[in-house]
């Protein structure tokens, strides 16, 4: 029987020298306009399914329909988990990245 031996190298990690840049890029502007716009829409969707869902959890739980009620309380964690995640990601991304995205 033949024994295999494996010699695992580590190098050390090396910073590159690349840093993200502003100016980088032809229309970064425009792009973090629509990023801002995309953000916005979000919101408004949220708003939008959060309305829609407590409406449907006062429905159910109005009509002793527990299906319904059950539904429009996900519903509400759901739009209001979302919103905070939209309106939290500059923060999140510049957390992680430790880039200034705004």
């Amino acid at each position: 029987m033949r024994s295999i031996i494996v010699h695992v190298v580590v190098v050390a990690s090396q910073d590159p020298g690349i840093t993200p840049n502003s100016n980088g890029l032809p229309g970064l502007p425009a792009l973090r306009q629509m990023a801002g716009a995309l953000l916005t829409f979000g919101l408004v969707a949220c708003v939008a399914a959060f309305a829609v869902s407590a409406a449907a959890w006062a429905l159910g739980s109005f009509n002793n329909n527990s299906h319904y009620a059950g539904k429009g309380k996900t519903g509400c964690l759901v739009a209001a988990g979302a919103a905070l995640l939209i309106g939290s990601a500059n923060a999140i991304i510049r957390f992680f990245s430790g880039i200034n995205v705004g």
